[in-house]
């Protein structure tokens, strides 16, 4: 069930990046094109339409919501030209660059501030 998840949450990923070159493609429908920028755009933003914090109903947009409208907007886009896309966002998913470096920097960044926050806290 965890590797049928892994690879449900992999497809998604893989449809938002193709809902944001659907949102730049001259040949999508100018109303699909729409829903599918303002769909990538609600996918990659850090504000919920319903905050997380809220129990139960917080996660209702990233469980339900969000995978609706990404589902219904691939409906929308005829299947040639989602076709390519797909293949598109696969190519470009594969060859994104990855840096542990930079992964280790952010990490330390955090511990730090936590630290700081941690000892400024405790000497207060």
């Amino acid at each position: 069930m965890l590797d049928r998840l892994k690879r449900w949450a992999k497809t998604m990923q893989r449809d938002v990046l193709v809902l944001y070159l659907a949102g730049r493609d001259p040949r999508i429908p100018w109303y699909v094109k729409w829903l599918a920028a303002a769909t990538a755009a609600y996918a990659l933003s850090p504000i919920d339409l319903i905050p997380d914090f809220i129990p139960v109903i917080g996660y209702l947009d990233d469980i339900i919501i969000l995978p609706a409208a990404i589902w219904l907007t691939v409906r929308l886009i005829p299947q040639e030209i989602l076709a390519e896309l797909r293949n598109e966002a696969s190519l470009r998913l594969a060859q994104r660059p990855r840096s542990v470096l930079a992964a280790g920097i952010v990490v330390t960044i955090w511990l730090g501030i936590a630290l700081m926050t941690g000892w400024l806290l405790w000497h207060r």
